[in-house]
C-alpha cells in the first residue's frame, strides 16, 4: 500500500535531506511516523511525506522538490512544495497543480492530510481525483477557535493596534479575520473528504455538521517518545511554579493567568510562571519596542499593574527535550485556553504524571477528567459556539456574561481558585491526581493501539488492497 502524508510543517525526517531546520511542532505526527517506519516491512506500507518549504529552497519556476530518504534504516520518499507559509489565510489556486504533480509522481492508495486549516490541504482535497481514498485528520478546528479568539479581552484592547500591528496589518481584529478565512478553507476541505479522523465530541460534532456523508473514524494521537520515558517527581520540581506551554496569542489565555496571579501570590509569595515560546513582552531595545504587538503591550500592562516583574519568565522556543525538562521542574501544568480540541501539551503533562489544571473547553473533557486527573474549572463560553448549547444542554444566550471585562475577571478568579486548590491539596490527593492523569494519558496516547487503528483505517479505505 502506498500512502502519502500531507503535513503542515517540515518534519525532522525530511529537514536534514533538504538542509532545513526541523520544526518542534506536530511532534505527535513524528511519533506516528516512527511506528509506521519501524513496522514498514510487515505492514507493506510505502510512505511518502509532503510538506511546505520556504521559497528560497526552489530555483526558477520550480515548485516541487523530491528526495528518497533513509530514516533509522527505513526508506521513505519526501516531497517539498513551494507555499507562502507566512500568509496561510490566503488561498493560492496554483497549489492544486503542485498537489497534482505529487499525486502523479507517487500514485498513492491513500492520501492522509494532517490538519484542515491550510491552503495546501484544501488544494489536495480539490486535486485528489478519488475522494474515497482521501483521509482528513482533524487537529485544532480553526473555524471554532476563531469564535473564541479574543478570550474575553476588554474591547479597548481588541481595538488597540501597536506600531507593529498597524505596519503589518496584524492587529487582533485582523488576526481573528485571518482565522475566519482559514476556517472557510477548513470547512470546504471537510466537505470534500470522504473519510475523517478525529478524537473528541467537539470535532465529531462539527465535521458531521459540515459533511454528514463522510465516514468518521476515531483515532487518538501518539505523542513524542521522550514523554513516555520520564516521570514527574515532587522532590525534583521547584515549589509553586506554573508551566504555561504557549502564550503567543489571546486564544491561549495567558492574560487570564496574569490577572489571577495577585490572588495566587497572596497565599504563595514564591509562586512564579514560566511560559514557553516567543516573548511577547520584550521592550528593552528599540527593535523590541517597534516589534511589540498590541496584545504584548496589554500583557506588559498586566505585569506592571499586578506587580509581576520577576514572576513571569518567557523561555523562548524549546525543543522536545527542553520542554520535557521544563514540565519536570514545574510544580503544575496549566492549560488556560479559551478553546482547544485536544491540547497535546496537556497530554504530555499528563503522561509525565504531573499535577494538571485545565479550563473545561472544547474537546478537553474527552482527554482530561476534572476531579480525577486533576482540577478543572469553567472556561470560556459563548452562545455563538453552538457546540456548548447543543452538545451540553445549556440554554442559548444565557451562558456568557457579555458586559465588558466581567467574564474575564470571573475566569481569572476561577483559574486562581483551581491553582490554590491544587497547591492546598494533601500529598495523597495530588498523588491521586497524578497517577490517574498518567494512566488516562497512557490509554489515550497508547502508541501501539493508535497505530493499529491507523492501519485498520487505511485498510477500510482501500478495501484491503495492498
Amino acid at each position: 500500500m502506498k500512502v502519502l502524508w500531507l503535513c503542515n510543517v517540515m518534519l525532522p525526517i525530511l529537514a536534514g535531506e533538504f538542509g532545513l531546520e526541523a520544526s518542534n511542532k506536530e511532534g505527535w505526527v513524528m511519533g506516528l511516523a516512527d511506528r509506521l517506519l519501524e513496522h514498514q516491512g510487515e505492514n507493506k506500507i510505502e510512505l511518502a511525506i509532503a510538506c511546505p518549504a520556504p521559497g528560497e529552497l526552489f530555483s526558477g519556476e520550480q515548485t516541487v522538490l523530491t528526495r528518497e530518504c533513509t530514516y533509522r534504516g527505513r526508506r521513505l520518499y519526501g516531497f517539498c512544495f513551494r507555499e507562502d507559509t507566512v500568509r496561510p489565510e490566503v488561498y493560492d489556486s496554483s497549489l492544486e497543480e503542485r498537489m497534482g504533480e505529487i499525486l502523479q509522481a507517487w500514485q498513492p492508495d491513500v492520501v492522509h492530510c494532517f490538519g484542515t486549516e491550510f491552503p495546501h490541504t484544501l488544494a489536495m482535497c480539490r486535486a485528489m481525483p478519488e475522494k474515497r481514498r482521501l483521509l482528513l485528520g482533524i487537529q485544532g478546528l480553526v473555524s471554532v477557535c476563531a469564535l473564541a479568539y479574543y478570550a474575553d479581552l476588554p474591547e479597548e484592547v481588541i481595538r488597540h493596534n501597536s506600531f507593529r500591528d498597524t505596519l503589518k496589518k496584524d492587529g487582533l481584529r485582523q488576526q481573528q479575520e485571518k482565522f475566519l478565512r482559514r476556517g472557510e478553507m477548513e470547512r470546504e476541505a471537510v466537505s470534500l473528504a470522504k473519510n475523517i479522523t478525529g478524537r473528541t465530541a467537539l470535532d465529531r460534532y462539527y465535521t458531521e455538521k459540515w459533511n454528514p456523508d463522510a465516514v468518521y473514524f476515531k483515532m487518538n494521537e501518539t505523542l513524542r517518545r521522550p514523554f513516555y520515558e520520564a516521570r514527574w517527581e515532587e522532590g525534583q520540581c521547584r515549589p509553586h511554579s506554573i508551566f504555561f506551554s504557549q502564550g503567543d496569542y489571546p486564544l491561549k489565555g495567558l492574560h487570564y493567568l496574569l490577572e489571577a496571579m495577585p490572588r495566587i501570590l497572596a497565599e504563595y509569595p514564591d509562586a512564579e510562571v514560566s511560559v514557553a515560546g516567543n516573548s511577547l513582552v520584550g521592550y528593552s531595545t528599540l527593535k523590541e519596542k517597534l516589534k511589540i504587538s498590541g496584545y504584548g503591550q496589554y500583557l506588559r500592562r498586566l505585569i506592571r499593574r499586578n506587580r509581576l516583574e520577576g514572576k513571569v519568565n518567557f523561555l523562548g522556543k524549546l525543543d522536545c527535550e527542553q520542554m520535557r525538562a521544563q514540565y519536570l521542574r514545574s510544580s503544575l501544568f496549566l492549560c488556560g485556553s479559551s478553546m482547544e480540541n485536544s491540547p497535546n501539551s496537556l497530554g504530555e503533562a499528563m503522561l509525565l504524571g504531573m499535577p494538571c489544571i485545565s479550563a473545561d473547553v472544547g474537546g478537553v473533557p474527552d482527554v482530561f477528567t476534572p476531579g480525577v486527573d486533576g482540577i478543572g474549572y469553567r472556561g470560556f463560553r459563548d452562545p455563538d459556539i453552538d457546540f456548548y448549547t447543543l452538545g451540553r444542554g445549556e440554554a442559548p444566550g444565557t451562558n456568557r456574561v457579555r458586559e465588558e471585562n466581567l467574564e474575564f475577571s470571573a475566569q481569572a478568579s476561577r483559574l486562581a481558585d483551581a491553582v490554590l486548590a491544587m497547591w492546598g491539596a494533601s500529598r495523597e490527593k495530588q498523588a491521586y491526581y497524578c497517577e490517574n492523569a498518567r494512566n488516562h494519558a497512557l490509554a489515550t496516547h497508547d502508541g501501539d493501539r493508535n497505530f493499529a487503528e491507523l492501519l485498520e483505517i487505511y485498510g477500510q479505505i482501500t478495501g484491503g488492497e495492498e
